[in-house]
């Protein structure tokens, strides 16, 4: 669930000074070592801290927001480029409050706004990890963002407006489970990030809490318990499935969020997959559906002769699909979305299996932005969004047009 502004974005923490560390002058424990390492997985730091795959959590990747771009910094224990000057207090301020060692603030790209709610020694241990990596010279790039919002001063605004600080508070008429899954969904994970819809000011619609949110040209769908578009269909097993292999019998994780499966929830303990799961189907919706007027007789009939010339052969003429290999698309909330930003995505530029150890076998999905028109696009997604039981709002060529044009 992860990551970004657009899922999944990180953009300032630190660890390990060389003066000293999280357990004292013995330095930290293997088994703290350890723990921060899950921690730092369970966050997905390496999805926008590691720009070069040989030099891990060295910063340099770039998120794109909706103010313009942001380069995540460095996080190795480099005295000069990274955080090996760091102290504990920096590591811990920096993670719950936003604010940097020289006292300047973090925009939210990195999401101190969900760490807040982290506590002490998961952020130590997280320290712990951290200063145990290969010290790695990369100096941190400057944002590039509009005027003004490339004035840092400005946040001190937006965090008196929108930050609230404070750890996640357990609810004590809940389960031990979905407190933990809890913690995990609205601290370290930050699903909100992008499941999360934004305002103006790119802070989060606390009321419309993980209803959907549209991050990088994809829509990170929602994870309430909407009937048609939400996980009110999945069973707990269903949602810990999904984080362990990046499938289910009734969806694939594509885009960013196969990055978040393969990088993050895939590694997780079986019971920190068992407490999210929890934790977010006791999610009432967050927001009324969208009322759906079904696509006119000729719309259906022009998608359905390019589904079945492209689609069936793969996805059966009942769109069953084969679950876990070729995704089923009657009752897919994805698909239901009333964003299709990600269900063009995927027509537009194929998609694979993501393979996890789990579910190592692959499934693949061709393009089609060169085989079909704007017009075909379009027909074969109402088509799709609108057959089998499904209901999605109509897609017009237009959008599609839009898709094309941000095609990587």
């Amino acid at each position: 669930m992860r990551t970004i502004l657009t899922g999944l974005a990180l953009v300032g923490l630190a660890l390990c000074s060389a003066d000293g560390s999280a357990a004292g002058a013995a330095g930290p424990s293997p088994e703290l070592i350890a723990y921060g390492k899950a921690l730092v997985e369970a966050g997905d730091c390496a999805g926008c801290h590691t720009a070069d795959p040989a030099k891990p959590f060295a910063g340099g990747k770039r998120i794109d927001t909706p103010f313009g771009a942001i380069y995540a910094p460095n996080l190795t224990p480099d005295r000069d480029t990274g955080i090996g000057g760091w102290t504990d207090a920096d590591f811990t301020r920096a993670l719950r409050t936003g604010i940097a060692p020289d006292g300047s603030n973090y925009y939210p790209a990195f999401p101190y706004p969900y760490f807040t709610k982290m506590t002490k020694d998961d952020t130590l241990a997280i320290r712990a990890y951290l200063g145990t990596l290969a010290p790695v010279a990369s100096r941190n790039k400057p944002p590039e963002l509009r005027w003004p919002f490339g004035y840092r001063g400005l946040m001190r605004l937006w965090n008196a407006m929108y930050f609230k600080p404070g750890l996640f508070e357990p609810d004590q008429t809940k389960s031990a489970a979905w407190n933990r899954g809890g913690y995990l969904v609205t601290g370290l994970g930050h699903c909100g990030a992008c499941h999360t819809p934004k305002n103006y000011f790119g802070a989060d619609r606390e009321a419309q809490a993980l209803s959907g949110n549209e991050v990088g040209g994809w829509f990170a769908p929602r994870l309430d318990g909407a009937a048609r578009t939400g996980l009110k269909s999945w069973s707990e097993a269903d949602i810990t499935e999904y984080l362990q292999s990046g499938r289910n019998a009734k969806s694939h994780a594509g885009g960013p969020m196969a990055e978040v499966v393969v990088n993050s929830t895939s590694k997780m303990s079986d019971a920190d997959g068992r407490a999210i799961a929890t934790y977010l189907k006791s999610l009432p919706p967050a927001r009324r559906e969208t009322i759906v007027t079904p696509p006119d007789a000729a719309e259906m009939k022009a998608g359905q002769a390019v589904y079945a010339r492209l689609c069936v052969a793969c996805h059966e003429a009942d769109g069953t699909g084969s679950p876990r290999i070729y995704p089923p698309l009657p009752g897919n909330a994805l698909l239901q979305s009333v964003n299709p930003s990600s269900t063009l995505r995927i027509i537009l530029d194929g998609a694979h299996t993501v393979t996890t150890p789990r579910a190592p076998n692959t499934g693949e999905m061709p393009a089609y932005a060169k085989q079909l028109s704007d017009g075909e696009i379009a027909a074969v997604t109402n088509y799709i969004r609108n057959s089998w039981g499904n209901a999605g709002p109509l897609v017009t060529p237009a959008q599609v047009a839009k898709a094309r044009k941000e095609q990587p």
